[in-house]
């Protein structure tokens, strides 16, 4: 088990109707906020109306930063930059899933930066200062809620990059699970794939296989997703799933799934970002389609301790009885992507509309973030997993 360091600064107000509280939490940090959210969810679920008369009620003035995509682009990071200084808000309040958490985290952090924020991306700077974000969840997945980090792609150079810092966490984020009972059914499926890869990117790539606490944390909180969205796909009112996998979303990245292993790789994520910064497809989708493919490919790669780790995962997420044989962690792969294929997910690049021809393209791209980020895989390892998935 390797050493840590383990800070996590964020406040989480969890439960029904806690976004009431939003208000009294923000003048803590000013007298006037910059809304970010995406499209209008929020003004048919209810939450923006919530968040106004809360914000009203305290005093608190706002002016409006909407239209976030799924993928979140610079040019709105830019736009929200130049408008929350016009405007001299205080802090910033973040209304939706990751994307528009994601996007406040870079406003945040390029509002105090007198150069182009992208620089914060391609390490060309480092985040010194960032203003106050508090966080209203209403799509659980990315765990961006009470991390330090934002993805964010540049559309002129189809690049997805990430960029972090402590000054990142958001000071307070809110989650009501009712809020997600209109979430569709795909989003849903999107969600709890990456959750799930959040966690399991780690257990697959570390060096360090002997840390007992991390593996069977790691266990407990993929199998409450699994068991989580299998009744929110029943029933998609079921407050306690909804809540139950709302609150493990979190968990799956605010730094405690990793802690003790060592010299992890997001070989999903690297790759999955070429996915969406070219296609513009959900992130939870690529990762769908990458993970057994990559699974295949850590078989080939590592032999008998990928194939433990594999079987391992088998049998402590979904009980499967098994042995430690190559056909048997091959079962475990087929069930993943069973499972993927069960909630709506669907598996292979073809039926998602990404051509064979465009594999070397997508590795390309990959290998640009990869080594921007140190990993040790080669544009021969992501060509074979894309192989296995197409």
């Amino acid at each position: 088990m390797d050493n840590f360091v383990y800070q996590n600064p964020t406040k989480i107000v969890f439960g029904k109707d806690v976004i009431k509280k939003i208000g009294k939490s923000a003048k803590n940090y000013g007298k006037k906020a910059l809304l970010v959210y995406g499209r209008e969810s929020i003004k048919k679920n209810g939450v923006y109306d919530t968040i106004v008369k809360s914000l009203k009620d305290n005093n608190i003035d706002f002016v409006e930063h909407g239209g976030v995509k799924p993928n979140p682009v610079l040019s709105h990071v830019k736009t929200g930059i130049e408008k929350f200084r016009k405007e001299n808000c205080d802090m910033i309040i973040a209304a939706g899933g990751g994307s528009v958490i994601d996007t406040s985290k870079a406003i945040s952090a390029g509002v105090k930066y007198s150069g182009d924020v992208w620089d914060f991306f391609v390490e060309k700077a480092r985040i010194e200062d960032a203003v106050p974000i508090i966080v209203v969840l209403t799509i659980p997945a990315t765990g961006s809620e009470s991390n330090s980090g934002c993805v964010i792609t540049n559309e002129e150079t189809k690049q997805k990059y990430s960029a972090g810092s402590f000054l990142l966490f958001p000071k307070v984020s809110f989650l009501d699970p009712t809020v997600t009972f209109t979430l569709p059914k795909e989003q849903s499926a999107y969600g709890a794939v990456d959750a799930m890869l959040h966690i399991s990117e780690g257990y697959f790539t570390t060096k360090d296989i002997d840390s007992i606490i991390t593996d069977n944390y790691d266990y407990a909180l993929i199998k409450s997703i699994v068991l989580a969205t299998d009744r929110i796909m029943n029933d998609p009112k079921d407050y306690n799933a909804r809540a139950s996998f709302m609150w493990t979303a979190s968990l799956a990245l605010n730094g405690g799934q990793s802690l003790g292993y060592k010299g992890m790789e997001f070989i999903n994520h690297v790759i999955e970002h070429s996915l969406s910064a070219i296609y513009d497809i959900p992130h939870g989708l690529g990762l769908g389609i990458l993970f057994p493919g990559f699974l295949k490919h850590l078989i080939k790669k590592n032999g008998e301790k990928a194939i433990k780790r594999i079987v391992d995962f088998g049998r402590n997420v979904f009980g499967m009885e098994l042995n430690e044989s190559r056909d048997d962690a091959f079962k475990v792969i087929s069930k993943i992507e069973g499972w993927f294929n069960e909630i709506g997910v669907k598996t292979k690049l073809s039926e998602n509309g990404i051509p064979e021809k465009d594999f070397d393209m997508i590795a390309d791209n990959a290998n640009e973030l990869g080594k921007l980020w140190g990993w040790s895989y080669t544009k021969k390892d992501v060509l074979e997993i894309l192989n296995f998935q197409k």
